[in-house]
């Protein structure tokens, strides 16, 4: 294994790059916000990286505390990585880099991603203010992944797994479809037309989860 660089900076931001500024790291990250996660799993989310580099990776951020390993209970019975508490305090600056992202001229919008991307994507582009008068709980099926997603007074509370409240509507695709219906205004029935999006329950109950996400607009030379 490679001896991990350090930028040799007394400021604390340097050292924060030290722990989660190596290539997949704070990709890791990402892909266990939403829950533990095992090896396999890792890999399947993250299709580049390799199992070495994924390896390196895992080893050094449970070192730094970023997470940690440990074993599900049966009938699981099953090794799986976690986010320790204080990895998880980089949710908001991992969701924030996803806005700041958005903005980037160079960005190409509407490009393929996984399901825990862009379920991440919808904490950050949700528009409290689209979302008014959309109360709504449907449960989202991306490429065999059940999510859920709670739409009430203005908030968004969107997981991995069955909603704690009962659900309207379920909408079975892949995440790139989704994200065209959500971000890019392509309609519903569109999918639903080609093929591409399946659903059951009350249409109008995913229409109005559609409706709650606004993207910002590319960011304005000097």
């Amino acid at each position: 294994m490679t001896t991990q660089r350090s930028y040799g900076d007394g400021c604390a931001a340097a050292h924060a790059l030290d722990l989660i500024g190596e290539r997949w790291a704070l990709l890791i990250v990402r892909e266990l916000l939403l829950g533990p996660k095992r090896f396999t799993d890792l890999r399947a989310g993250l299709p580049g990286i390799s199992a070495n580099v994924l390896t390196q990776r895992l080893t050094r951020l449970e070192a730094s505390g970023v997470l940690s390993r440990r074993r599900l209970p049966p009938p699981a019975s099953v090794a799986v990585y976690d986010l320790s508490p204080w990895g998880r305090e980089l949710e908001p600056i991992l969701l924030q880099l996803v806005r700041w992202g958005v903005q980037s001229p160079a960005f190409v919008r509407g490009s393929p991603l996984n399901a825990d991307a862009l379920i991440l994507s919808f904490r950050t582009l949700f528009d409290p203010l689209a979302a008014q008068g959309r109360d709504t709980c449907v449960t989202l099926v991306l490429d065999g992944q059940a999510f859920s997603a709670m739409v009430l007074a203005g908030q968004l509370d969107v997981a991995r797994g069955p909603a704690a409240a009962p659900s309207r509507a379920t909408l079975s695709t892949d995440p790139t479809t989704l994200l065209h219906m959500a971000y890019g205004h392509i309609a519903l029935e569109a999918m639903l037309a080609q093929g591409r999006a399946d659903y059951s329950g009350e249409r109008a109950a995913i229409e109005r989860f559609l409706g709650c996400f606004s993207v910002p607009g590319v960011a304005a030379p000097d």
